[in-house]
């Protein structure tokens, strides 16, 4: 693969990149070898056409995606789009990618909208053993799905550089174009975006200086209005100093800069996640979590305090293992225990 261009991403916990190359997914050197491979595919859709990463996979590398759906290490397909297949190195030892993670976007997701989805489908694989520390993924979507190359190239880049400055445990983003004669478009596209990228003061404002602009933020679906209602009375009546941001915003669908809500979030000196089946549903509810997972991780204080309302079938593994608060099924008594709890915290 070429290396064309590199945008530096600085973070507390060291420099991030965010690299663009040319060349061939299918066949990368062993200089180059990355622990995970993003692809897209239609959902349930493995076919192995002449123009797609699926098929060059396979004719390439003689790795069959079909096959690893077969066997998948993580399916979260019904909240992600999204699954993992197994560690590739004991069966193919020499391809340049240990796991492979497969998105099945939905046929009118927007760009950004399909960005969005990746990198919130990357989260609760990150922090495994071994650990995932670089990416490489093509211009995802604008092969056989027909999307803009130069869209989806904007759309990972500023999603790529959100999530990066946030903390996401990635050191290394590799994008790749396939094509020879999208180089010059794509590469004049990206030292644009590199340029215009402003860096993020947000990390060291309100968190740095320990003062924060509210007690708690409140992520929840908007179902749950009535019982997170109920809950943050009982908080106030316990302690009517807190100061809670419980609002939703009006953010655009799938916007993958969503600085009002990153905002409130990092002014918080908590973040209460109120899980739910209509929690997962939602692709803001599922951001607003993931920004705080991140804080939480790097925080020396406890940030994220989950509180399980009703049942979930399924929930997944890195939100499962978090300490919550028991209020299943909204039980009245568990809720008014738990805002007692929480007016103290």
């Amino acid at each position: 693969m070429q290396p064309l261009a590199t945008h530096v991403v600085h973070h507390d916990s060291g420099n991030k990149y965010i690299c663009l190359y040319q060349g061939n997914l299918a066949a990368i050197p062993p200089d180059e070898a990355v622990d995970l491979l993003v692809v897209s595919a239609f959902p349930n859709d493995y076919l192995e056409t002449d123009g797609s990463l699926i098929g060059s996979l396979a004719r390439e590398t003689g790795v069959h995606l079909r096959e690893l759906a077969l066997d998948k290490e993580a399916d979260l397909r019904s909240v992600f789009s999204s699954w993992l297949s197994k560690s590739l190195s004991p069966s193919s030892p020499t391809v340049g990618f240990r796991q492979v993670l497969c998105f099945e976007s939905v046929g009118q997701d927007s760009p950004a909208e399909t960005v969005g989805l990746v990198f919130r489908a990357m989260m609760p694989f990150l922090f495994g053993e071994p650990p995932i520390r670089t990416v490489a993924m093509p211009m995802l979507a604008a092969g056989d799905q027909g999307y803009d190359a130069k869209m989806m190239l904007r759309a990972i880049f500023n999603a790529a550089v959100h999530w990066l400055e946030r903390g996401l445990a990635v050191e290394t983003i590799k994008l790749v174009i396939h094509r020879q004669a999208d180089v010059e478009r794509l590469s004049g596209l990206f030292a644009e975006l590199s340029k215009s990228t402003a860096i993020s003061s947000k990390q060291a404002s309100a968190v740095a200086n320990g003062t924060y602009n509210y007690d708690f933020f409140v992520s929840y679906a908007h179902e749950d209005t009535s019982s997170v209602d109920a809950l943050l009375s009982g908080v106030k009546e316990a302690n009517s100093t807190v100061r809670v941001f419980q609002d939703k915003l009006e953010l655009k669908a799938g916007e993958s800069w969503q600085n009002e809500i990153d905002h409130a979030i990092e002014s918080a000196r908590r973040v209460i996640a109120v899980f739910s089946p209509e929690y997962l549903k939602s692709d803001v509810c599922i951001e607003e979590f993931n920004m705080a997972r991140l804080r939480h991780r790097e925080s020396k204080q406890k940030v994220l305090t989950p509180l399980y309302l009703r049942t979930v079938e399924d929930l997944p593994l890195y939100m499962r293992t978090l300490h919550y608060i028991d209020c299943r099924e909204c039980d009245s008594k568990l809720v008014l225990d738990a805002a007692r709890k929480l007016a103290f915290l």
